[in-house]
């Protein structure tokens, strides 16, 4: 209430607690001071955070208790030294009886990765104590592009020409969205095959399907296909195309990239893929 609980934290750690703007589905809490001041801060968070694990335990019928959860936000150029020669530093770590796992990929716009930490408080600070030894040892090399959560927003659907946003089981249409989604299929790269009026002919099933192809550059086919393929799967769903990516072939700098569909789900498929 008024902030009287971060107010308290920050006049008895000593440390500065900065939290970000409050209509992302994420907030930043950013801890700054000496080192004592920074385990104080966070063992009183974890303190806090299991207090509320408790609460919200009285009046439920779960009988095991969840661990409290701390995702850290760290330099990807540091997270080398947290895991060590061969995961050496990571198990050190999780010695202490806490859960600890480095993301695999940066978090979106940053040169930030995602450690997430789950245990007692008391395993928690005892994590967090370490990282922050490594941390000291071994200073971020470069600039780092921090995190910036981006505000929650709706999903968003493409039909007959409009952008709708979905509201619980409503599809809410969306004068602007759909005027940029108009502009973008009549920007050269997105004109739909075969297809002269400007617009988006909407997904109907009589449209004649015909194909697509487009080269992509190898070092760019990564953020394509995302990890485990999740990000063309989404296109596929999305776009309601057939794509199929070549393998690489030898000497090639470039991938080829076969799309197949009615012209507005080719348009569609293009569009995502050039916004990726």
């Amino acid at each position: 209430q008024k902030g009287e609980t971060v107010k308290k934290m920050r006049e008895e750690s000593g440390a500065r607690i900065n939290i970000s703007e409050g209509t992302c589905p994420e907030r930043i809490v950013t801890i700054t001071g000496p080192t004592d001041a920074i385990f104080k801060a966070f063992s009183m968070i974890a303190l806090k955070f299991e207090e509320d694990i408790n609460a919200s335990m009285t009046n439920s019928s779960v009988t095991s208790k969840p661990p409290v959860t701390l995702r850290l936000v760290v330099p990807a150029s540091q997270c080398g030294s947290l895991i060590g020669k061969g995961g050496s530093k990571i198990k050190e770590i999780r010695e202490v009886r806490a859960q600890v796992q480095v993301a695999g990929d940066m978090l979106p716009n940053s040169t930030e990765r995602a450690v997430t930490i789950s245990g007692t408080p008391d395993a928690i600070i005892q994590c967090v104590k370490q990282i922050c030894v490594v941390m000291l040892e071994s200073p971020p090399k470069g600039a780092t592009i921090p995190y910036r959560p981006k505000p929650a927003s709706a999903p968003i659907i493409f039909a007959g020409g409009q952008a709708f946003t979905i509201q619980g089981q409503y599809a809410i249409p969306h004068p602007d969205l759909t005027k940029l989604h108009q502009l973008a299929m009549q920007h050269p790269p997105f004109t739909p095959l075969g297809q002269t009026t400007p617009g988006f002919p909407g997904l109907d099933a009589t449209t004649p399907t015909s194909s697509h192809e487009l080269t992509i550059p190898n070092d760019l086919i990564g953020c394509i296909i995302g990890r485990q393929g999740s990000k063309i799967n989404e296109i596929r769903q999305m776009s309601g195309a057939q794509i199929k990516i070549a393998n690489a072939t030898e000497g090639s700098a470039e991938r080829q990239v076969t799309i197949t569909g009615s012209p507005a789900n080719i348009s569609l498929a293009q569009y995502l893929i050039n916004a990726r």
